[in-house]
């Protein structure tokens, strides 16, 4: 009986913990590989529809076109929007930053300041960008209060 507790509440306790690069890294790689195997389309609608699969909350996958347009995001309101020329917090125009390395490399990170839906502050976030034939997978993570990032 400990032993199923112990399990339990081990358990509970990764479900609370933060989503971390690692995950979100996972998610646009899952989106990739989803995209491939189904196609866009189905990708599209599994985003906007909000399918638990790549969507967890303030852990979810975003697709862009490489022109800006944002194409699939769980916030319906964005759909068909271009939102390039909206700066984070600080100013910064970090969706530029995205598009770039979509079409440069192909890969990498973005930081960024934005308001964590969870806790109602501006907090400091990092998002993965790969892109995959004609769009840009984005998911993204508020980092740790230490700063602490892996790449």
């Amino acid at each position: 009986m400990r032993a199923v507790f112990v399990t339990l509440l081990a358990a509970s306790q990764l479900a609370l913990a933060a989503p971390s690069e690692r995950d979100a890294m996972a998610l646009a790689v899952k989106g990739a590989r989803y995209m491939q195997e189904h196609g866009k389309y189905a990708l599209i609608a599994c985003i906007n529809r909000k399918d638990p699969a790549f969507n967890q909350g303030t852990l979810y996958l975003a697709m862009r076109d490489l022109n800006g347009i944002t194409i699939a995001h769980p916030t319906t309101a964005l759909i068909g929007k271009n939102l390039l020329d909206v700066p984070d917090a600080d100013g910064k125009l970090f969706r530029h930053e995205m598009l770039a390395l979509a079409r440069g490399k192909g890969s990498g990170w973005v930081d960024y300041k934005f308001l964590n839906p969870r806790t109602g502050k501006v907090e400091a976030k990092t998002t993965y960008v790969l892109r995959v034939d004609d769009v840009a997978l984005e998911a993204g993570v508020y980092k740790h209060e230490d700063g602490a990032s892996l790449h």
